[in-house]
C-alpha cells in the first residue's frame, strides 16, 4: 500500500464525533496516553495509538445526536475505484463517488444496512499536512 504522510498507516481507522475536538484530543491524550499525529483545524484530528490510530472529528456526540452519526470506519484499500465498483455491483448504499482529495488520499463512503458509515481510501500521493493546512504531530 502506497504510504501517505497525510493519513495513519493503520489499516483500520475508527472515526470518533465529539462536540469539541480539541477537548477530547487532551482528554485522549492525558488519560489514554495517545498521542497527537496531525491537526486540522479544529474539526478534526489524527492520533496514534500503539500501531493504530483514530480520527477524533467534529460532531454530535451521542447524547442528543441530531443526525444520529457519532462514528465512522476508515479502511484503507488498495484500488478504492475497483473497490468503490464491487459496493455498486453488490447494491450498497453509496454515499458519494470516489473522490481525490488534497491530502492525497482518494475515497468514497458508503452506509451500511445498520446505519454505520464507512469511508474506503487509497492513497493516492504523500503529502505532507503542511501542504494543505494540518499541522503536523508525532508521525
Amino acid at each position: 500500500m502506497r504510504s501517505n504522510r497525510s493519513v495513519p498507516r493503520a489499516t483500520v481507522i475508527p472515526e470518533l464525533a465529539y462536540r469539541d475536538v480539541a477537548e477530547a484530543v487532551d482528554w485522549l491524550c492525558d488519560t489514554f496516553g495517545f498521542t497527537l499525529r496531525v491537526r486540522i483545524a479544529n474539526h478534526r484530528a489524527q492520533l496514534n495509538v500503539g500501531d493504530g490510530a483514530i480520527v477524533v472529528m467534529e460532531g454530535s456526540s451521542p447524547q442528543g445526536s441530531a443526525s444520529g452519526r457519532t462514528h465512522a470506519v476508515m479502511v484503507r484499500v488498495e484500488d478504492v475505484d475497483a473497490h468503490h465498483e464491487r459496493s455498486v455491483a453488490k447494491g450498497a448504499r453509496v454515499l458519494g463517488p470516489p473522490t481525490t482529495y488534497p491530502y492525497g488520499e482518494r475515497q468514497y463512503g458508503v452506509e451500511d444496512p445498520g446505519g454505520h458509515h464507512w469511508r474506503f481510501t487509497q492513497s493516492v500521493d504523500d503529502v505532507a499536512p503542511e501542504d494543505w493546512g494540518g499541522t503536523t504531530g508525532q508521525l
